[in-house]
């Protein structure tokens, strides 16, 4: 029995000796996680309440629109918690307390932080959206197609195609406008987010593609005709000057030539008077003699 025990105990011993440090070492190891992973859950509502309380700061003070204390806790926000959720909300919101301050470029910058942290977030969508209006509101609309027209996110594309309706009538593309706000009304069946009548409102106020076309088509003919008046108009004026020599509209003031008779000077013309004078004149005798 003592040699059976003997035998275990070496058996241990040797065991031990070949697999102890691994047994130590994943000891170890599961300490250091079990440890670790409660001081990471601790930083991280540590930093979670942190960065509620700066964005609660950014709301109470956006409420009053003071937007100097609402800019200075939302940049600690962004600066040192902007991983949260809350980061995404304080951008939403004073996206929109520099709108209601005129603010508005400021609005574009703060919308497109939001966007490019995280462009596949929801929050991201939202943004984009509120971007694309704030792009509109400054007139740029080339810019809002940009923005909308690479995005797939299908739950936003009613939301999405609207704006671009509004969009392509600002350019006077009302084609694709037309068939932005028609993607929309299709669209918004299923779960409803844009407004159906408002949307069928802007169909209405959109011309008629026929009258456009047919707009666009006497515009060219009208540009066509007077192209070809000028063109008319400029031969003839090259005719005219050909033949005569003059210009057009104006006739020669000149007398008929008088090449063929010689230059009288003054003395001649008085000696011719003279002789006439003496001609017409009696003689003396024939004075006497009547």
């Amino acid at each position: 029995m003592a040699d059976t025990e003997e035998e275990q105990l070496d058996e241990i011993k040797a065991w031990w000796s070949t697999n102890g440090n691994s047994v130590i070492g994943i000891v170890v190891l599961g300490a250091i996680m079990y440890f670790g992973l409660n001081a990471w859950r601790d930083n991280t509502v540590e930093s979670e309440i942190a960065a509620s309380n700066l964005y609660e700061e950014v709301m109470t003070a956006a409420a009053r629109d003071n937007i100097e204390t609402a800019s200075a806790s939302a940049e600690l926000l962004f600066n040192d918690h902007n991983e949260t959720a809350y980061a995404g909300q304080a951008r939403l919101a004073m996206a929109r307390l520099y709108m209601d301050s005129a603010r508005d470029q400021d609005a574009v910058d703060t919308l497109r932080m939001l966007i490019e942290s995280n462009p596949d977030n929801e929050l991201a969508q939202v943004g984009r959206l509120r971007l694309a209006k704030v792009l509109l509101y400054q007139g740029k609309a080339e810019e809002v197609i940009e923005l909308l027209e690479s995005s797939t996110e299908h739950a936003f594309l009613a939301l999405f195609s609207e704006v671009m309706g509004d969009a392509y009538a600002e350019m006077g593309s009302y084609a694709k406008a037309q068939e932005s706000y028609i993607v929309a009304l299709n669209d918004n069946f299923q779960v409803p987010t844009v407004d159906t009548n408002l949307i069928q409102l802007k169909l209405n106020d959109l011309p008629l593609i026929s009258e456009v076309e047919a707009a666009a088509q006497d515009f060219e003919s009208v540009g066509d005709d007077a192209a070809a008046g000028d063109d008319l108009s400029d031969n003839t004026s090259s005719d005219d000057t050909s033949a005569t020599g003059e210009l057009p509209g104006y006739e020669s003031t000149l007398e008929p030539s008088t090449a063929d008779e010689p230059p009288m000077n003054d003395n001649a013309a008085d000696d011719a008077s003279g002789e006439n004078v003496q001609n017409e004149m009696p003689a003396e005798g024939e004075v006497g003699a009547e």
